[in-house]
């Protein structure tokens, strides 16, 4: 199996990827050693047709992937590369190779299996900031075949026990902020046998995951794991109902999230990618985890416990980062910046994902760093499902081009494929053959796992439009767009006029119920700080007529808050 494996990893990374018709052009790096040099989208159809990805039978990241990157250091083969690089504002740092990522997730996989005596198949809830040991605890679940299930740092004591609960989590790990939640709640846990507190202190009741780390065994066999074995929890909200466990296999993003790294992030072992998505969402598993080190690229982390603009630009000035993903939001509040007055010497490559990017800021961005913005679009449920890649063109508010992983559409209610320009839902093909890609369940839930199926596609529950050229437009959630008055309205379309104003920040646009029409649109605005003490009501009215002129009048927003 060891031999297959190495052979599936030359295959897929960047030191010969199978999947890319330009196998004899490459780019040389300072050192001499070649990696692949930018993919060619001219033959996109070509390019997908040639995807063919080889899912073995047992895979599992950390020793397929990880530890060959390790051994093929040690043997030559590759010059020796930084897994993570982790800085915080008090000058602190911390780097890595994939040699010492190996080493110290080998001791957390031993705290896991031989101090909590964890086993394959049992769950673990990970709730922590960005912090080196979120990274070690990603791994050595990976090591022990235990599931992680992640958790954003800004849930209440009352998630913390649903999630618990439902989960039936037999490990809890989080810092000081949050144990005082889960003591709150713990008595009503009944599966929960182990918490783990990464702090420098004692706490009553907890284990302390530092003190267990400092006296663990570095020496540890990675468990054998299936391809579809389960790897990893989501909690993902639903329009209805609490939130949904979305599982995923060890190969469904060990492998199917080559798509990301390779085509949309375009990162090849030289890179260095600074993903600033925070460690509850799945966002940060596609390119702070599998993406960058399927690849051998190093994962550059920030610790800002939110998201400021200052940090980031002097961050994306100061350190040799070559790749940057964000938010839409974010980009947003970058370019409110002077961004001429930043020298971004190493950036090569940014892209978006999380919700729709507006034309005017990716127009900014792009006027004022030189650097276009590349669009993808997932889900929790999938890996990249359409993205704008190196070398096609752009198309400023479009998702792009369905990813080589996916069969993707626009259809009807009925499940037929709809042709370009007419609205529908934006479906993944998955019968006869469903994508090993795909989410394997929502776990406990068969009736909402089947819901997701419409004939043979799998819905995502956006809508959507494919143009001409074969690019996919997003026109909103199946249950939020707008129906007023017999006019069908995305919110996208409507948040997009209003940040074109000058007076706007930041825009949500909702249903709002009318008497008379059903619905209307309603607009909630962050003001830019020179409109803040504007007239309120001339404010709105100028707002409206603004919306009127750059799409259709009867978009525009009836109702206006801030």
């Amino acid at each position: 199996m060891a031999c297959a494996v190495v052979q599936f990893l030359l295959k897929t990374q960047s030191f010969r990827f199978r999947w890319t018709p330009l196998t004899a052009s490459f780019r040389f790096c300072k050192k001499g050693y070649r990696v692949l040099a930018p993919q060619n989208f001219l033959n996109y159809e070509s390019l997908k047709q040639q995807y063919k990805p080889e899912v073995p039978e047992y895979f599992n990241f950390a020793t397929d992937v990880l530890d060959k990157w390790t051994e093929m250091e040690k043997e030559g083969k590759r010059p020796t590369r930084l897994a993570l690089w982790w800085v915080n504002d008090k000058g602190d740092e911390v780097r890595w190779s994939f040699e010492e990522l190996g080493f110290r997730s080998r001791k957390v996989a031993n705290v896991l299996s031989e101090v909590c005596g964890l086993q394959k198949g049992d769950r673990v809830m990970l709730i922590l900031p960005r912090i080196p040991e979120w990274w070690l605890v990603n791994v050595a679940c990976m090591r022990t075949g235990t599931i992680l299930i992640p958790g954003t740092t800004q849930l209440t004591a009352k998630d913390i026990l649903h999630r618990v609960q439902t989960s039936k989590a037999k490990c809890i790990i989080t810092d000081d902020v949050l144990a005082p939640a889960v003591d709150c709640i713990v008595s009503e846990c009944q599966s929960l046998k182990f918490k783990l507190i990464v702090s420098e202190d004692q706490r009553e009741g907890w284990l302390n995951f530092k003190d267990l780390f400092t006296n663990a065994n570095a020496d540890h066999s990675c468990v054998t794991t299936k391809n579809q074995d389960p790897m990893t929890i989501f909690f993902t909200s639903g329009t209805t109902g609490s939130p949904k466990m979305t599982e995923h296999s060890h190969s469904s993003y060990g492998i199917g999230l080559t798509v990301n790294g390779r085509y949309w992030l375009d990162l090849t072992s030289s890179d260095i990618l600074w993903n600033t998505s925070d460690t509850g969402w799945a966002k940060s598993a596609w390119s702070s985890i599998f993406a960058p080190w399927i690849q051998g690229a190093c994962v550059f982390v920030h610790s800002m416990p939110r998201f400021d603009p200052t940090t980031v630009l002097d961050t994306l000035s100061r350190f040799p980062i070559t790749t940057f993903c964000s938010a839409p939001t974010a980009y947003r509040l970058l370019v409110q910046h002077n961004l001429t007055s930043y020298k971004f010497k190493s950036l090569q490559h940014c892209v978006s994902a999380g919700e729709p990017i507006n034309p005017e800021v990716m127009e900014q961005w792009k006027r004022q760093t030189g650097l276009d913005i590349y669009e993808g679009y997932g889900q929790t449920e999938t890996v990249l499902v359409c993205g704008t890649f190196k070398g096609m063109k752009i198309k400023p508010g479009s998702m792009g081009m369905p990813s080589p992983a996916y069969d993707v559409k626009i259809i009807d209610e009925h499940g037929n494929a709809l042709p370009p320009g007419e609205e529908g839902s934006i479906a993944i093909k998955a019968k006869p053959t469903r994508p090993f890609c795909l989410f394997t369940q929502y776990i406990d839930d068969p009736e909402r796992t089947d819901s997701t199926l419409q004939g043979n596609f799998y819905i995502t529950g956006d809508r959507g439009i494919v143009d001409e050229d074969g690019y996919f437009w997003f026109v909103g959630r199946d249950d939020d767009v707008i129906n007023s008055a017999g006019y069908r309205i995305g919110p996208f379309e409507v948040e997009s006029a209003l940040i074109e104003h000058p007076a706007v920040v930041e825009s949500a646009v909702v249903s709002s119920p009318d008497p008379i029409r059903g619905e209307v649109v309603k607009a909630f605005v962050v003001l830019a700080s020179d409109y803040v003490s504007h007239e309120p009501e001339k404010l709105i009215e100028e707002l409206q007529d603004h919306v009127k002129k750059v799409t259709a009048p009867y978009k525009y927003p009836r109702k206006v808050g801030a």
